[in-house]
């Protein structure tokens, strides 16, 4: 029986006004052909039989589709798909669509519902962290790839789902080439119960991917009409990108050439510079409409993302970076201005540090990005630096991610998967081996591995958490030192909201900061703005009122002290999940107790606990931390409140961190002081034994010892208290 789309299960309005929706049986709205119109528009529209018959009679199961950005494939796909299912009756399972940003999800999410004439949360859908918009009866999900992966190594086989669609390949995330690799894993042989595969790429990316899904059928999208710009290269790089970047706005504003403008900087600090400049100036523009509006697009925005895609009188002006490299289509850019780089972290396994490193796109991504101006004229696309820096320095595709993140939270769920040897599963880019096996050596110090190198029991439930295993590890120990509660807040706001984004900008705002922040270090401060941002009343704007000083509550945005609102809201979501998690699993809980004396040393030895291998020591009492694992010297982070302390304030000797970045000098971010007695109680002896030869490891060995021979004398003691007695009777 042939597959019919929903557009061929009833006339078009004029003819008829029985046409009903296939998935929900009510009549399709005058909107839904509105939409179907520029869905014909579509170069991909041209290639949806040969996609349904590859999709239908393909005996491997997998399909790859390969098209330009803008060619509507992340939309179109995903119906056809559903359309497909349909006409198996969804024995299969549902259709799951993954995108690489959950910003992506929820915006796909929203456009293809509204084009399939479906209620958002019904039968279309999105899943993303902290946000679940599903139901019984969802048929199509957008998914983050990350979640799915989470659901792939949490289950024994492949999922409820018919159809998978991996979107957006050519970012090579993590979690899509780790889907893939999974999927290709000789452990499946075949995929089972009639799956079927669909992965989605850019043509850069397309040999590649061939060759790794052993030449399966490829379907090739049409390209977009329309002329594309050539590209006008400056002369040099400019030494400021941002004001280079609002002038080219501005230039275009004053000659006032049509159509909106897309900016790409390379991060999100320069987008929020670029937006404050470009909304102060564009206001003393003589134009004869409206002002242009200024909008930022970063994985930050949440929800205000949508104000990208609203139809508005005024000129808009796009403020982005990678996000929108191959994402976020917006049919009205005419003009685009590339500064054609990206700052991006580096994790490196053998200091166990990300590195913040500015560098060139792709040449993919270049030319991604000049395609968004293409049309009839075509628009214009600036580029910030000279034609020869990208022939010269930039490589030919996206770096794969997984060479360059952290691999303790992959390595956890490979191993939930039973894949004994994480470094035979097949990837795309093969990760380096010392990274694979820092991951291993670090999750063995967690003990989530028993002697055989599988799971132990704590692994498997440091595996439930969609936290970092060094944080679920701090959080399981919580349970022992009847710390929960506040180890609950702490664990959502340093994944959600890790403190303040930028340093203070004036005293006023420092003393303000100071009413903010506790004794105790960075941890418990974290643990204080939750409970301030939870206790006050917050309005949409993002305004909160707390009582932050003995002068009573008063109004303050929350951006004013660089602390991010909707963060603040993500940390409160999480956090809820979270303990919905642990009773799920029947761990035990504890009563509120921040702030006592017991509960401080218990949040502290649960921390040391998970993050045992992240302490450092001040070497010369200025401040200069030698880092236990590696003899690599550091200083606090300007947002650390011992930083913000008035003189004289001498720093924590021992210091527990969350992160270590070497940006433009080596910075540990989120630190609390400890005693290193905690840490001799609590880290594994053999952790001890291996720490590199230092000053600090002979502390603590000499502690180890001490602490020892403590022991030992109170067991000879006790033992001759229990012999006294026995010989007076």
């Amino acid at each position: 029986q042939p597959l019919r789309l929903a557009e061929e299960y009833g006339p078009s309005p004029g003819e008829s006004e029985l046409a009903v929706n296939p998935f929900d049986g009510l009549p399709f709205s005058s909107r839904y052909y509105e939409l179907l119109k520029q869905r014909q528009a579509l170069p991909i529209w041209a290639a949806r039989f040969t996609f349904l018959e590859q999709l239908e009679s393909n005996p491997t199961g997998v399909v790859l589709v390969s098209g330009e950005p803008g060619s509507g494939k992340s939309t179109q796909i995903p119906q056809w798909c559903a359309e497909f299912a349909l006409a198996r009756g969804f024995q299969k399972g549902q259709v799951t669509v993954t995108q690489p940003y959950p910003l992506a999800a929820r915006s796909l999410a929203l456009r293809v519902a509204d084009e399939m004439d479906l209620t958002l949360g019904h039968e279309v859908g999105y899943s993303i962290p902290q946000e679940d918009c599903t139901g019984p009866n969802t048929l199509l999900r957008f998914c983050w790839d990350r979640l799915l992966l989470q659901e792939v190594a949490s289950t024994r086989g492949t999922g409820a789902w018919g159809v998978l669609v991996l979107d957006e390949a050519q970012e090579r995330s993590v979690a899509s080439d780790s889907l893939q690799g999974l999927l290709q894993d000789a452990r499946l042989e075949k995929l089972p119960g009639d799956l079927r595969v669909v992965v989605v790429t850019d043509p850069a990316l397309e040999p590649k991917l061939r060759a790794f899904w052993g030449n399966p059928p490829i379907v090739h999208i049409p390209r977009e009409p329309g002329e594309r710009p050539s590209p006008i290269y400056w002369d040099t790089i400019p030494p400021d990108r941002v004001e280079a970047a609002c002038q080219a706005v501005l230039e275009l504003c004053r000659k006032e050439v049509p159509g909106d403008v897309l900016v790409f900087l390379p991060s999100e600090e320069e987008i929020s510079l670029c937006c404050e400049s470009l909304s102060r100036e564009v206001e003393s523009l003589l134009l004869q409409g409206l002002p242009p509006r200024v909008l930022p697009l970063h994985p930050d925005c949440g929800q205000a993302v949508q104000a990208v895609y609203e139809d508005m009188d005024a000129r808009k002006v796009v403020v982005t970076h990678w996000l929108a490299d191959f994402s976020f289509s917006l049919p009205s850019i005419q003009h685009v201005i590339d500064s054609g780089l990206e700052l991006r972290s580096v994790y490196n396994p053998r200091i166990r540090a990300e590195f913040q490193v500015l560098r060139p796109i792709s040449k993919c991504q270049a030319e991604a990005r000049r395609l968004r101006a293409r049309g009839f004229p075509p628009g214009s696309c600036l580029c910030l630096y000279p034609k020869s820096f990208l022939e010269l320095e930039a490589p030919p595709l996206p770096q794969p991610r997984v060479c360059e993140e952290n691999l303790s939270s992959l390595v956890l769920l490979l191993k939930r998967r039973q894949i004994a040897e994480p470094g035979e599963c097949h990837f795309l880019d093969q990760p380096a081996p010392e990274a694979l096996m820092q991951a291993l050596e670090d999750l063995d110090y967690l003990a989530a591995l028993d002697d055989d190198g599988d799971l132990s029991d704590l692994g498997v439930i440091l595996s439930e958490f969609p936290l970092a295993p060094e944080l679920a590890k701090a959080l399981l120990a919580s349970c022992e030192f009847d710390c929960v509660d506040e180890m609950l807040t702490l664990a959502a706001m340093l994944t959600a909201a890790p403190g303040f984004t930028r340093p203070p900008i004036s005293a006023e705002e420092a003393a303000l900061r100071r009413a903010l922040e506790h004794t105790d270090g960075d941890h418990s401060s974290l643990i204080q703005v939750y409970e301030a941002f939870i206790q006050s009343e917050f309005s949409k704007e993002g305004k909160f009122y707390a009582d932050f000083s003995l002068a009573g509550p008063f109004p303050l945005l929350g951006g004013a002290r660089g602390l991010n609102w909707a963060a603040l809201c993500q940390a409160h979501k999480l956090r809820g999940e979270l303990l919905e998690l642990m009773q799920r699993i029947e761990l035990p809980l504890s009563l509120p107790a921040f702030g006592s004396e017991q509960n401080r040393r218990d949040l502290q030895k649960a921390l040391v606990s998970g993050y045992f291998l992240k302490v450092a020591r001040d070497t010369d009492g200025t401040g200069n931390y030698l880092l236990l694992t590696h003899k690599h010297v550091a200083q606090l982070s300007s947002y650390c409140c011992y930083r913000s302390r008035r003189a004289p304030a001498r720093p924590p000797p021992w210091v527990l961190y969350h992160n270590f970045t070497i940006s433009k000098d080596n910075c540990l971010s989120i630190v609390s002081e400890i005693q290193p007695q905690m840490l001799v109680e609590l880290a594994p002896p053999y952790f001890l034994s291996n720490l590199p030869p230092s000053e600090s490891r002979d502390l603590l060995n000499q502690l180890r010892e001490g602490m020892a021979d403590s022991t030992a004398g109170s067991k000879s003691s006790s033992a001759q208290e229990f012999r006294d007695p026995c010989v007076l009777q």
